[in-house]
């Protein structure tokens, strides 16, 4: 018999960029586990099709267009969920700016692509929690699931202002953990490895993948969409109900703190 700290069955997670690349991996394996899933992102046909497909294999799914960087975007988001399925169980902020910005210097990044990184990466990250706050509070539960980025710990150059943004939501997640701890509200953050995601690969040149050596990394091999959705999940999960305002490494063993 499964463990029930590990149940996810009915809940209700909203995953930030659901219709694409990690996220997509995220809303199925969630879909998979019992739950019922919001895939909100700015593609909302994408985020659309994600539901469709769970519906159409006997799961629960909401698929919606969401401007994470604007706040009535987020409210109408918060809204509609409580709408369809009445209560919000967990947020998975996902969404980012990155794939699309090219690898250049610091000295090169045009300031409004800098301030454009800033406003999902972070302005976004904190409009969707200020959106599901109030029901998480009101019910005295709730789990928020914050991705960062390895880039932190490796200060890996070449796309400052994501790494800069990345390095934010660290700060923010331990921040934010004390603010809403007393309301039975865990936040946490999990820093993924350079992840060969249906995104990745479409928006990286083919010599730069392939040049990537793994001989850094403890587990010598290239990291996948899967390798993250057990620790994404673990934080959404009764069995991290105790952990709040910490970071998790998963990039194969390259990072170690």
């Amino acid at each position: 018999m499964a463990n029930e700290r590990f149940d996810l069955s009915g809940r209700v997670v909203i995953i930030t960029g659901g219709g694409k690349g990690i996220g997509k991996v995220y809303s199925n394996e969630f879909a998979n586990a019992g739950a019922r899933v919001v895939a909100a992102d700015i593609d909302g046909e994408a985020a659309e099709a994600v539901a469709a497909a769970i519906t159409a294999r006997g799961g629960e799914a909401l698929g919606l267009r969401v401007d994470i960087s604007d706040p009535a975007s987020c409210e109408a988001m918060a809204a509609a969920v409580l709408d369809r399925f009445g209560t919000i169980d967990a947020l998975v902020n996902n969404a980012a700016l990155m794939s699309t910005l090219a690898r250049r210097s610091w000295f090169e990044i045009p300031v409004e692509e800098w301030d454009s990184v800033m406003a999902v990466n972070l302005r976004g990250m904190f409009l969707c929690c200020r959106a599901v706050y109030p029901t998480m509070r009101e019910r005295g539960y709730g789990k928020i699931v914050n991705i960062s980025s390895s880039r932190i710990w490796e200060g890996s150059p070449n796309r400052l202002h994501y790494t800069t943004s990345k390095a934010g939501v660290v700060g923010f997640t331990r921040a934010i953990a004390r603010e809403v701890g007393e309301f039975g509200i865990t936040v946490n953050a999990i820093t993924p490895g350079f992840t060969l995601s249906e995104t990745q690969l479409q928006s990286s040149d083919t010599s730069y993948v392939k040049q990537r050596s793994y001989a850094e990394q403890a587990i010598k091999r290239p990291q996948v969409p899967d390798d993250l959705v057990g620790a994404v999940m673990f934080f959404a999960s009764p069995a991290s109900d105790f952990i709040s305002g910490q970071t998790l490494n998963v990039d194969g063993g390259k990072a170690m703190h």
